[in-house]
């Protein structure tokens, strides 16, 4: 009899910790779901045998400057080429530096204003800053992966 006062014990704390997890991905899901909309096409870069795509900056979210702030979900990449040793080691130890020039950039739009802004302008802008600050290489082209304005 005791036995079985345990089994049941664990089968419900089973049953609840199934139902905590079920939970927990059911509100991510919901709430960071970073799926384009169907009518949106997303660049994807053609890359050679020798490059690579530099994901480091990640996925950044920047406050908008309306009243009440809307939320930009964005994630940058970029092509680069991995056996070249310095500019692969200033890139990452620029990625900070990446992500305030989206912040700052982003940032200083409202929802409106970057609804209006044609997606290659602001690619084109980011990519002119990041290469300002950079000194032992240059990016081609950089793509968005993500682009959300969530209003």
């Amino acid at each position: 009899m005791r036995i079985l006062s345990y089994v049941y014990r664990g089968l419900i704390f089973v049953l609840i910790l199934f139902g905590l997890i079920f939970i927990g991905v059911t509100i991510y899901a919901v709430f960071f779901n970073t799926a384009p909309p169907e009518n949106r096409q997303l660049i994807t870069p053609q890359i050679r045998e020798e490059e690579q795509i530099f994901t480091g900056i990640g996925r950044i979210r920047v406050p908008t400057m309306d009243p009440q702030p809307g939320m930009v979900i964005i994630f940058v990449s970029f092509v680069y080429f991995p056996e070249d040793r310095p500019f692969s080691e200033e890139l990452a130890l620029r990625v900070g530096d990446f992500r305030n020039i989206i912040r700052e950039y982003i940032g200083s739009f409202s929802i409106t204003e970057l609804q209006q802004l044609n997606e290659e302008t602001i690619r084109a802008e980011l990519l002119r800053r990041f290469n300002h600050i950079l000194r032992l290489g240059r990016i081609e082209i950089i793509y968005f992966t993500d682009f959300m304005i969530v209003g």
